[in-house]
């Protein structure tokens, strides 16, 4: 095989795994040539100084692709949309970046003529599952190389020290070697004390959040905002129309301020494992929740209800990386249909880690202040719900009855 493969492309990020890869590839792959592909989706400064790194360990080029925006207009308010959530807690950060970034550089090897595309994934996770997917949708014959169900390297102390016998530089040390996951949306944090569930997350050590604070840490005075929806897509924060990324830009910056979207949970990889992470998405949560809040207005009770069932079938098919699926592509042509009225304002307080509803309006509002009222009205016959208990409750008085006579009473 190494004979084969004389081009390959690498999904590059500059950590720890992708930078020992370069080296490793030349090595064992008879002095391939490697080309590395960075996608930027929103994890700022960890791109400074990538190309001079990536060429002085090997590679012939970087490539290094803005993604932002498709990330956030074809993956992130799709799943929105859904109120697709993984396990009733996780909101897919990781998940719905790798088909973006996995689509983008099948196009890259494709124009550079590539044999193989190579990632950094373990073979524990559900990252390479994810690549791999959208790697078959779009070249299924692509030849792919993952390192680590190939070496002998076993552990991230390990790969450090191949790091340093290759002079390699790291950001990071031994001791705060925090597996993370950054991008637009949310930071993830797995590893070291993280691996016990027993440990609590210290939220409050300097430098542990990165997107913002603790709730202890927020101020004590609340801050409000006020969330356009068009068509069950965010367009405005407080008045001021935005483009997406802006958005959830802008919602960071106020959720971090106040301790908004710490995840800590235990969630079921694909592979079979369970596995403890902390997650910080701010901006994220206050999307998910201002948007479930106008949809209780906006949306009939069966319409909410088949929605709800749906969007965890979404989350799985987003978290296993089947993104790039027909019945995906059917799912979200369903939530677009009920997205149609999922137009208004939400107003939310965020205080110390909590969001409190502070009012919703619609056009299309499906709530009547006249027919809700507990003060006289002239739209709802009380006496009218008699005959609907009476017909409501006939299999439980049938059943009553029935028994009575059995029992002999």
């Amino acid at each position: 095989m190494a004979k084969e493969i004389k081009k390959v492309v690498l999904a590059y990020s500059g950590g720890l795994d992708t930078s020992i890869i370069i080296p490793w590839l030349k090595e064992n792959y008879n002095n391939c040539e490697v080309i590395a592909v960075s996608a930027d989706v929103g994890q700022g400064t960890e791109l400074d100084g990538l190309e001079e790194k990536a060429i002085k360990t090997g590679a012939s080029k970087l490539y290094i692709e803005d993604l932002n925006k498709e990330f956030v207009e074809d993956f992130i308010f799709p799943t929105v949309k859904a109120q697709a959530v993984y396990e009733g807690r996780y909101l897919l950060g990781t998940s719905f970046a790798r088909p973006v970034i996995a689509k983008r550089i099948v196009e890259i090897a494709k124009k550079e003529g590539a044999d193989a595309i190579c990632h950094g994934c373990t073979g524990k996770g559900n990252d390479q599952v994810r690549f791999e997917l959208a790697i078959k949708a779009f070249a299924p014959e692509m030849t792919v190389i993952a390192p680590w169900r190939e070496w002998d390297i076993k552990s991230r102390d390990e790969e450090i020290d191949y790091a340093e016998a290759h002079n390699i530089p790291l950001k990071i040390n031994r001791e705060t070697n925090y597996s993370k996951d950054k991008n637009l949306w949310h930071l993830s944090h797995e590893g070291l004390d993280l691996e016990d569930p027993a440990n609590e997350p210290q939220y409050e050590k300097p430098g542990f959040l990165e997107l913002g604070v603790s709730p202890i840490q927020a101020p004590d005075k609340p801050t409000y905002v006020t969330i356009h929806f068009e068509k069950g897509i965010p367009t405005a924060i407080d008045g001021v129309e935005m483009d997406g990324v802006s958005v959830i830009k802008k919602l960071n910056e106020l959720g971090g301020a106040n301790g908004i979207g710490l995840t800590d949970i235990v969630e079921n990889r694909l592979v079979g494992m369970k596995s403890r992470g902390v997650y910080e998405t701010p901006g994220g949560t206050i999307l998910y929740h201002a948007h479930e809040v106008l949809e209780t207005i906006t949306l009939d009770k069966m319409t909410q209800r088949m929605k709800a069932k749906l969007a965890i079938d979404f989350a799985d098919l987003v978290y296993n990386g089947q993104w790039f699926t027909p019945v995906r592509e059917a799912l979200s042509a369903f939530v677009d249909k009920t997205q149609e009225t999922v137009t208004g304002d939400v107003k939310l307080k965020l205080y110390k880690g909590n969001i409190i509803n502070a009012g919703v309006t619609s056009p299309y509002t499906l709530y009547d202040e006249e027919v809700a009222t507990f003060d006289a009205d002239d739209v709802y016959n009380q006496a009218e719900a008699e005959g609907f208990i009476n017909l409501f409750g006939l299999p439980i008085k049938v059943k009553a009855m029935l028994d009575a006579k059995r029992n002999g009473k």
